[in-house]
């Protein structure tokens, strides 16, 4: 999506109904242009729809353009990795028509909220902000020393990074630039070795496709979350075989955390001749997904 002049091509008369976006990509961190975003969709007379999962408080895709702002409430927003919500914020007309008795998609097709978990959701919202300044702290201090080892890290809060600057034109001050890094290992193997020390050897985090909790959540895209994709498809879409997706958490303090992800590293390079480890399947107490 930060291709302007591809998605303005895309868009066909009397066909297309809206332009779907994710703030940041899943998992190469790819940031949309929002605003651009929503000046192709105001042209072509379509809905802008973000998804803004990944950075829940970091940005504020209505204010930027966006018709409607759709998350994953079970990630950051819950921050408990124990629920399955989603929420979709738009114009009341759209959500309205969305509940209508007789013919609202909502009514028809089921997807209520357990009203136990809107009351635990609605408990954790007041905290959210904290949350995330914590998440977007731990996640630059991490990136930033992963850098200086020489690591290949993609993170927006980077200066490297592509899309630094527009990602910081959109955020909102005080809550960085989200909680989510991507470490390039180059190889699955070499990945595999990297979450395999960083959970059993070193218990930096746990390996597990969900991502928003207060533990580091870690995976290796392309054999996980991307799987379904072909290997042309990961290839355009920037996913390289070794490429590790950590949700960075807060639990314990930072010199703690960084030791015992320092110590994995350190156990990497002395196996580094030895044999790999065996492919790992991702697996723990958080239930959800993606």
């Amino acid at each position: 999506m930060d291709d302007i002049e591809a998605v303005t091509g895309a868009v066909r008369e009397g066909e297309t109904r809206l332009i779907y976006a994710e703030t940041m990509s899943n998992p190469t961190l790819t940031v949309a242009d929002i605003p651009r975003l929503s000046a192709v969709a105001r042209e072509k007379g379509v809905m802008l729809v973000v998804d803004n999962t990944f950075t829940p408080m970091v940005v504020s895709p209505a204010r930027l353009g966006a018709d409607v702002v759709v998350h994953s409430v079970s990630k950051f927003i819950s921050g408990g990795a124990d629920i399955i919500a989603g929420a979709i914020c738009g114009p009341a007309s759209l959500v309205n028509s969305m509940m209508d008795l007789q013919n609202g998609a909502l009514m028809l097709l089921g997807p209520t909220m357990n009203a136990k978990v809107a009351f635990e959701i609605s408990e954790r919202l007041p905290h959210l902000s904290l949350r995330m300044k914590e998440h977007c702290a731990r996640a630059l201090a991490y990136a930033t020393r992963m850098k200086k080892l020489g690591l290949k890290v993609i993170y927006p809060g980077l200066d490297d990074h592509p899309h630094h600057a527009l990602l910081r034109s959109m955020a909102n001050p005080g809550y960085g630039s989200g909680g989510m890094l991507c470490v390039d290992m180059g190889t699955e193997e070499r990945a595999n070795r990297l979450l395999h020390h960083l959970q059993n050897t070193a218990q930096f985090g746990l390996i597990a496709v969900s991502l928003g909790y207060y533990e580091t959540l870690m995976s290796c895209s392309g054999s996980s979350t991307s799987s379904e994709l072909s290997e042309e498809d990961k290839h355009l879409a920037g996913i390289s075989p070794g490429l590790v997706r950590m949700s960075v958490g807060y639990s314990g303090s930072l010199e703690q955390r960084w030791a015992q992800f320092e110590r994995a590293l350190a156990a990497c390079a002395k196996e580094a001749t030895a044999t790999p480890p065996p492919s790992i399947t991702s697996f723990s107490y958080v239930t959800n997904s993606n």
